[in-house]
């Protein structure tokens, strides 16, 4: 599908969208510094052959969405002392929802990998009558005592190389995946290369990347609200996640009455294509469980 525009207040998003808009919407939301394309095409169409509308947007501040660039951009001290952020997680929640707006949806499967996971929290929580589930991938409470880093991460997240620097930016992606990514799966540097330059092409945001940083960051620990969260929802963890540690998902999990968590073995902090059947059976059977079968066609 051609990409498209929708604007939601001063911010206009980049979206696209898969399936026929007649079945029930499920909304997927990446992660920090991550743009929609971060969701392949082909997982996004394995999800509309199961029955959903499915809708990918880049988040304000990445890819063809708004560049907030008039905005300062946080330093590390900024970031580490959780001084007040541009921004926070809850504007880019009201983003979402300005988008289901857009596309005349009442409400939708939310669905959320990492930074986007806790977005998708957020939405459960602010705006619960416009979530028919959630699904909670790789992500965390907020709680600084779980998912978070393993310490030998911190040193490669810190690290920008120069934007106008392809093989740098080429071999921190590659070194970044050799730790964080999944083990127990087969990695596919081609479809990690193609991101990259695709999203470099698409346009690059290091200050969106900090932005959106500060907006985790400064976001108080949300389990105590989860707790009154009653969206049937699914959270999946890799038992491999270096990133965000698989504790942020036993966490959320915890958190949430009735929370299914589906651990898949040897996954690490991405989407390897071998365990698509475990991430999109997991969503499909936890969106399926929230609503009537009939609204859904046949998978």
């Amino acid at each position: 599908m051609p990409e498209e525009f929708c604007s939601v207040g001063d911010v206009d998003l980049c979206y696209e969208t898969f399936g026929s808009p007649a079945d029930p919407a499920l909304l997927l939301i990446m992660g920090l510094g991550t743009q929609m394309i971060a969701w392949p095409d082909e997982f996004c169409a394995q999800l509309a052959d199961g029955g959903f509308f499915v809708m990918r947007f880049d988040n304000r501040d990445v890819g063809c969405s708004t560049h907030l660039d008039h905005l300062p951009i946080p330093s590390l001290a900024d970031i580490a002392l959780r001084r007040p952020a541009a921004y926070s997680l809850s504007d880019m929640a009201a983003d979402a929802i300005g988008l289901l707006d857009h596309l005349h949806v009442d409400a939708a499967h939310i669905v959320g990998a990492s930074m986007g996971g806790m977005i998708a929290q957020v939405i459960a929580i602010e705006h619960p009558d416009r979530a028919l589930s959630l699904a909670s991938i790789m992500s965390n409470t907020g709680s600084r005592l779980t998912g978070q880093p393993a310490l030998r991460v911190h040193p490669l997240l810190l690290q920008q190389p120069p934007a106008d620097d392809p093989q740098a930016q080429r071999d921190r992606l590659i070194k970044l995946f050799g730790i964080v990514g999944s083990p127990g799966f087969p990695r596919d540097d081609k479809r990690l290369l193609d991101i990259l330059y695709r999203s470099q092409e698409r346009g690059a945001a290091p200050g969106g990347v900090a932005r959106q940083l500060a907006a985790i960051v400064t976001c108080a620990n949300r389990a105590r609200s989860l707790r009154w969260v009653r969206t049937p929802t699914v959270v999946i963890h890799g038992t491999a996640d270096k990133l965000v540690r698989p504790s942020g998902g036993r966490a959320t999990a915890r958190a949430i009455p009735g929370a299914e968590l589906v651990l898949i073995k040897g996954m690490g902090h991405d989407l390897p294509e071998g365990a698509w059947p475990q991430v999109i059976g997991a969503i499909v059977r936890n969106a399926r469980g929230a609503v009537p079968s009939r609204d859904f066609a046949t998978a």
